[in-house]
């Protein structure tokens, strides 16, 4: 394969990255709130998801959270959408609704965690298909997962399908009694499949979510069926309840996932498979990537083509392993503040560019770039109003100049 039918392949934003450089010189960095604590009659907006589709339109989703219980608590999805690079966006819609029984995780109600009335949907996930579709992935209960499909970037989606089969072959491996996507994005292939990282449970240990384990669940036929991976990694060999992780396409075609967990280094970890669903290297800590036990966000800037230009990827997390009350132990939570973007130019090596975009309290964060190379980020934050904190989701729109401060932008290409 030449490197230009790579190019070709990446996605339809990544055509137009060589001749953005007009558009992209400048720094250039805007935030706007896309959702705010007590509107609506949402106590909290948590768990962001991102993508661009292939027309460019902006689809970010979330958990809507109607009460202070939590990832338990009852939950819908909203959407919003931009179709003018994220400056203006549609009202807020629920993509989430399901006609089925409604059944209660039994190691929630266990541990207490839950009204047994309440409805959570949770873990959102968006893939943006070069076909021009848009896939859906979202749990319910933390026990089933379902699919839906958009046609119209994001307008309409298609009755919800359950793909729970797709995870049971993972009991053979793996006893598991709670399952989640993501959150945040999956990644297309070149080859065209669609991978998805996963996170399972056994649900006995805190808050039901641990022990945990992480795989991968793929769809080679643009989303119509779903299959599972090989585990990637159990509860303590060599991560500690590893969990939320994100994935992207090396230059080479193989599958990085960069894995969130509560290992004792308090570091992201990274693994690699050479399809993004078998045969994948025993995790590795990233040296470069502190680990404050956060969701983290990553994706593809930009890919070399044979005019010479740059393989580029970006990650984003909360950069602090500190506690404000001192407190701070081996693979414990860190103070979720100061979310920073990294770059790197050696498929994720090394991290030589790291730039706050959030130095006050912020949290879960993703990530996607559009078809002029404007950079977003939608990410958890808080900003005090009249003496007490209230928290939001916003999205930040930068380019690479910003990033970079100068020394680098798409005008250099």
């Amino acid at each position: 394969m030449t490197s230009r039918t790579k190019w070709m392949l990446l996605a339809p934003l990544a055509l137009t990255l060589a001749s953005a450089g007009a558009v992209a010189a400048e720094p250039r960095l805007e935030k706007t709130e896309l959702y705010t604590a007590g509107e609506e009659g949402y106590a909290s907006y948590r768990i962001p998801a991102l993508a661009v589709t292939a027309k460019g339109t902006l689809l970010a989703l979330c958990e809507a959270r109607k009460s202070g219980r939590g990832d338990w608590g009852p939950i819908d999805i909203m959407l919003r959408r931009s179709t003018d690079g994220g400056r203006t966006w549609s009202s807020r819609q629920k993509v989430a609704e399901v006609d089925t029984e409604h059944r209660k995780n039994p190691v929630a109600l266990k541990q207490n965690l839950t009204d047994p009335s309440a409805v959570t949907q949770n873990n959102p996930l968006i893939i943006p298909d070069r076909d021009g579709s848009a896939h859906l992935l979202f749990c319910h209960e933390y026990m089933r997962c379902f699919y839906r499909r958009s046609d119209d970037d994001g307008q309409t989606f298609s009755e919800p399908v359950e793909i729970t089969d797709a995870f049971e072959p993972f009991r053979e491996h793996y006893d598991w009694k709670v399952l989640a996507t993501g959150p945040g994005h999956g990644v297309q292939l070149r080859s065209g499949r669609l991978v998805v990282p996963v996170w399972l449970s056994r649900g006995t240990g805190g808050h039901a979510h641990r022990p945990s384990a992480i795989s991968t669940i793929y769809s080679d036929d643009h989303g119509e069926t779903w299959k599972c991976g090989d585990i990637i990694a159990g509860e303590n060999d060599p991560l500690v309840n590893p969990s939320e992780s994100v994935a992207v396409e090396l230059a080479d075609g193989s599958v990085m996932l960069n894995i969130r967990s509560e290992s004792s280094p308090n570091l992201r970890a990274v693994a690699i498979s050479p399809d993004g669903a078998t045969n994948w290297t025993r995790p590795r800590f990233d040296q470069e990537l502190p680990e404050p036990v956060c969701m983290a966000s990553m994706c593809r800037f930009s890919l070399a083509d044979e005019e010479g230009g740059k393989n580029r990827l970006l990650f984003s997390n909360p950069h602090n392993l500190k506690r404000a009350d001192g407190k701070e132990e081996p693979g414990k939570n860190r103070d979720r503040r100061n979310l920073t973007v990294k770059l790197s130019y050696d498929e994720g090596e090394t991290w030589p560019v790291a730039k706050a975009l959030e130095p006050g309290r912020s949290a879960y964060s993703d990530l996607a770039v559009g078809p002029d190379g404007t950079i977003y980020c939608v990410y958890e934050r808080s900003r005090k109003v009249g003496g007490r904190h209230v928290s939001c989701l916003a999205v930040a729109r930068f380019n690479l100049a910003w990033l970079t401060d100068g020394e680098d932008s798409l005008g250099e290409e």
